[in-house]
C-alpha cells in the first residue's frame, strides 16, 4: 500500500469516527433534555399528564374497591330480614363501605312504609352512588381533548419561530438554525398526542367499567325490591 492510499484510508477512518461520535452524542441526550426542546408549552402538557395519572389511579382504585358479591349480599340480607332482624340487616350493610351496601341500607331503613317510599329511597341513594362512581371522569375527557390541541399549538409556534429565524437571517440559513423551531413543533405535537391518546383510552375503559357497575347496582336494587314484595312462607302456607 502506497503512502497516498494510507492517508486516504486514515482520513476515511477519522471521518467515520467523527460521524459515530456525533450520533453517539445525539443518542446520549436524556429524556428530559429532549422534552426541554419542546418549549414553554411542555409545562401545561406535563401538568395535564400528572393530572391524568392521578385521575386514572384514583378512579381505578375507587371502582375496584366498589365491587362486591351481589348474590351473596342479597342472600344474607334476605335471611336476616326473614328472621325479623331489621337492625341486624342494617348493621350488616354498615360493615361494607360499598355502593350496593349503602343503597340497600337506605331501603332497609324504610321497611314498614309503602313500597313506593322504599323504591324512592333506593333510587335517591342510587343516584348519589352513581355520581360518586362517575366523579372526575369529565376531567379525563377534557385532558383527552385539550392535550392534542396544546400539542398542535406547539407545532404552530415552532414553525413561526423557524420562519422568524429565516427572516432575521434574510434567508441565509442552514438546518441547525431551523432546528430549534422544528424541535419545538415535533416534540409538543408528539407529547400532546401521547397524553391525549392515553387519557382517551383509559377514559373509555373506565366509562365501560362504570356502566357495568351501574347496571349491576340497578339489577341488585330491583332484586331487593322483588325480595321485599315476595310473600312470606306463612302467607304461602295459608294460601
Amino acid at each position: 500500500m502506497n503512502i497516498i492510499s494510507f492517508l486516504m484510508l486514515q482520513a476515511d477512518t477519522t471521518e467515520a469516527d467523527s460521524l459515530a461520535q456525533m450520533l453517539q452524542d445525539e443518542a446520549s441526550m436524556s429524556f428530559f433534555e429532549i422534552l426541554s426542546q419542546g418549549g414553554i408549552l411542555m409545562i401545561p402538557l406535563f401538568i395535564l399528564s400528572v393530572l391524568a395519572i392521578y385521575v386514572i389511579a384514583e378512579r381505578w382504585r375507587t371502582l375496584e374497591n366498589s365491587q362486591m358479591d351481589v348474590n351473596s349480599m342479597l342472600n344474607n340480607i334476605e335471611s336476616l330480614l326473614k328472621s325479623g332482624s331489621q337492625q341486624r340487616a342494617i348493621q350488616y350493610c354498615e360493615e361494607f363501605d360499598k355502593p350496593l351496601a349503602r343503597i340497600l341500607k337506605s331501603g332497609i331503613r324504610r321497611l314498614g312504609r309503602p313500597i313506593r317510599d322504599i323504591e324512592q329511597a333506593i333510587h335517591n341513594a342510587g343516584k348519589k352512588e352513581i355520581y360518586q362512581l362517575e366523579k372526575r371522569m369529565n376531567w379525563l375527557a377534557t385532558i383527552a381533548s385539550v392535550a392534542p390541541l396544546i400539542g398542535f399549538t406547539g407545532t404552530v409556534t415552532g414553525m413561526i419561530r423557524a420562519f422568524m429565524d429565516i427572516q432575521s437571517l434574510q434567508g441565509n440559513v442552514n438546518p441547525s438554525v431551523l432546528a430549534g423551531g422544528i424541535w419545538e413543533a415535533l416534540i409538543t405535537t408528539a407529547a400532546g398526542l401521547i397524553v391525549g391518546i392515553i387519557a382517551l383510552g383509559f377514559y373509555n375503559y373506565l366509562v365501560g367499567k362504570v356502566d357495568r357497575m351501574v347496571f349491576e347496582l340497578e339489577n341488585a336494587s330491583a332484586d331487593f325490591v322483588d325480595l321485599l314484595q315476595a310473600p312470606s312462607p306463612k302467607k304461602r302456607q295459608e294460601g
